[in-house]
């Protein structure tokens, strides 16, 4: 079930790309091209057309292509079987960036309901044996493609959390000032642990109907200090423990600290004691659930970003892989250093080369 879909792409001063046009069609795309020419940089660029900073998390001047660094732009195209929009979004210089959808100035929670974008980057290969924060940040992931207003959930704790941590570095005792915040906190905290719940709940139901050749991932919530579930709970915590928060000079307890659990269901192994190469196809199952579930909720496949995953799947795995792409109706554009590693997709792909010459990418037709 095919849904909106990135069209027409053009980059302007963005990474290696000082000016590219990019034109997709229905099917699955893949980049090919070698290393260091400017593939993830495509890829890159259509993941801020949803909420956030992108597959890199990269501040916006690093986006910027050097040596000009005088800002970068990315417009798109979408289309669809009932709409079509245009979205511009951009960065000058040092300013922040900014967004047009349709000719109007725009909110990035917007991008999240017009656009769910999923990725899968070798970066994320450490997810299971990393801190929790990259864990956690992978669920506000998978969290945003299924509410949109995660984002603001999560702006509006953090902005509250900051200015709680403000207070305790300074060693206020006034619990008028604390309350206020914690408050804040607390609806904000509460709205997101629900929706880190729901997706969890969602991806079990996801991953029964994937192929077996994908193992399944049965994932939890981990809190270090348990919080009963809802704002309530979650005030009175923060309240209790102001004493010890002073202490440490930051919040001890709450939302932020939520690590995600993840085990390998067939064999009951803990994720990070599996094999690099189980990891990887943990990550690889719950983003075709994401993808799945999704596409069952809103009745059309998102996007997807998947780089560099051809290399590390066995033909097999590979071949699953694209065809679970095409029954889904995904667009998907993913990258590879040889064209034969998306061979089994036949005439169901579009190619697209990128060559790199004196650190300038350019498109080959």
């Amino acid at each position: 079930m095919r849904g909106l879909a990135v069209t027409r792409l053009f980059l302007s001063h963005f990474r290696s790309h000082q000016s590219a046009r990019l034109a997709f069609d229905s099917r699955p795309v893949a980049i090919v091209g070698p290393n260091g020419a400017g593939k993830t940089n495509i890829l890159e660029a259509v993941s801020l057309l949803s909420p956030g900073r992108g597959l890199r998390r990269a501040a916006l001047e690093d986006m910027a292509r050097r040596p000009e660094a005088i800002g970068w732009k990315i417009a798109a195209e979408l289309r669809g079987s009932e709409a079509g929009h245009e979205i511009e979004t951009w960065a000058a210089g040092s300013g922040a960036r900014e967004l047009r959808i349709d000719g109007k100035a725009a909110r990035q929670v917007a991008l999240g309901r017009l656009l769910r974008v999923l990725w899968l980057v070798p970066a994320m290969d450490r997810l299971w044996i990393e801190a929790a924060e990259g864990r956690r940040r992978f669920l506000d992931r998978l969290a945003l493609s299924f509410f949109p207003e995660h984002a603001e959930a999560a702006l509006d704790y953090e902005k509250a959390m900051r200015e709680r941590n403000r207070l305790l570095k300074e060693e206020v005792r006034d619990p008028r000032w604390y309350g206020a915040l914690e408050a804040r906190m607390a609806g904000a905290g509460a709205r997101l642990e629900a929706n880190r719940a729901a997706t969890l709940e969602r991806l079990a139901l996801a991953q029964l109907g994937g192929r077996d050749i994908f193992p399944r991932a049965e994932l939890s919530l981990i809190h270090p200090e348990p919080v009963a579930p809802g704002a309530e709970a979650l005030a009175e915590a923060l309240a209790a423990g102001r004493r010890r928060d002073m202490a440490a000079g930051r919040t001890l307890s709450g939302p932020h600290r939520t690590d995600l659990g993840a085990v390998y269901a067939a064999k009951d192994v803990p994720a990070d004691q599996c094999s690099t190469g189980e990891q990887k196809a943990l990550l690889l199952s719950l983003i075709l659930a994401n993808a799945r579930a999704l596409t069952q909720d809103l009745g059309r496949a998102p996007v997807l970003l998947l780089d560099e995953v051809a290399a590390h799947l066995d033909p097999d795995r590979r071949a699953a892989l694209y065809d679970e792409i095409v029954a889904l109706g995904a667009q998907a554009l993913m990258t590879g250093t040889e064209a034969a590693l998306f061979d089994s997709l036949g005439e169901s792909a579009q190619i697209i080369r990128v060559a790199e010459t004196g650190g300038l990418s350019r498109i080959e037709t």
